[in-house]
């Protein structure tokens, strides 16, 4: 993979984050819990952070150590193998902590 193609991989992640944090602004856990077209969209979003991170060559990574890569696919992981079980609590955590400070640090890795 060159790194062109490591830089669209990080502008999927960075547009699946932004779009995440827009559908979530002005609801609450409870609206999640509540919605399930919500915790679908949500789910997806999440998963394409994730998936697109792992699809990011491990040298490319490397360059950008801010990013929490692991943790990144890791919950694309928790959210896809573990379709059974309910991580609402993790779910609505990840986009309401976690994506914020995630964008800047894709914005940064993008310049």
């Amino acid at each position: 993979m060159t790194q062109h193609e490591a830089g669209v991989r990080l502008g999927h992640m960075l547009d699946a984050s932004r779009e995440a944090i827009a559908l979530a602004r002005g609801k609450t856990r409870q609206d999640l819990a509540e919605n399930r077209i919500l915790e679908l969209a949500l789910t997806r979003l999440v998963e394409i952070v994730g998936e697109a991170a792992s699809r990011v060559p491990r040298d490319q990574q490397a360059r950008y150590p801010a990013i929490p890569w692991a943790d990144i696919v890791g919950m694309r992981n928790r959210l896809v193998h573990g379709y059974t079980e309910i991580y609402g609590d993790a779910l609505w955590s990840t986009i309401v902590e976690d994506l914020p400070v995630l964008v800047p640090l894709l914005e940064a890795a993008l310049r």
